[in-house]
Parts: C-alpha cells; structure tokens; sequence
C-alpha cells in the first residue's frame, strides 16, 4: 500500500467520523485542525483505521501519535 493509498483511504475515515465531507489531511493534520476531534471521536478514528487497514495498534503506539502524519507512518510500519 502506497503513502497516497494510505492518506485516501483516512480521509474517507475522518470524513465519515467527522460528518464533513471537506476534510482535506496533511501530515500536519491534529486535533487542533479538526473540529469536534475529542478522545470519543480519537477511538472512533482508531477502531476505524484497524478495521480499515487491517492492523492491531497497541495502546503505547495510539497514545504517542500527535498527528495524521505519524498515524501514516504506523499504518505504513504495520501494512
């Protein structure tokens, strides 16, 4: 699976999540960008990402991401 793979198939993610079809992601993309990105909306993302991806994250990998940048970057060490 290829980065632009990776980054489409999240903004099909946190479009559904977020209700908004406008969801541009960056690497840069954080909470702080996103609207309504709370710790529920955080595990929704994450369930959603797994089941997705087909991946497992530990709860040390989710707790030391800080951006889409870095949630791509596990996605890619996992796939």
């Amino acid at each position: 699976m290829t980065t632009p793979e990776i980054y489409a198939g999240l903004a099909e993610i946190f479009r559904e999540v977020f209700d908004d079809p406008s969801i541009v992601l960056s690497p840069e993309t954080s909470a702080k960008n996103i609207a309504g990105w709370d710790s529920f909306a955080h595990l929704q993302l994450i369930v959603a990402v797994e089941s997705r991806f087909g991946i497992k994250f530990r709860t040390s990998e989710i707790g030391d991401l800080s951006n889409v940048g870095d949630l791509v970057s596990l996605i890619e060490a996992r796939a």
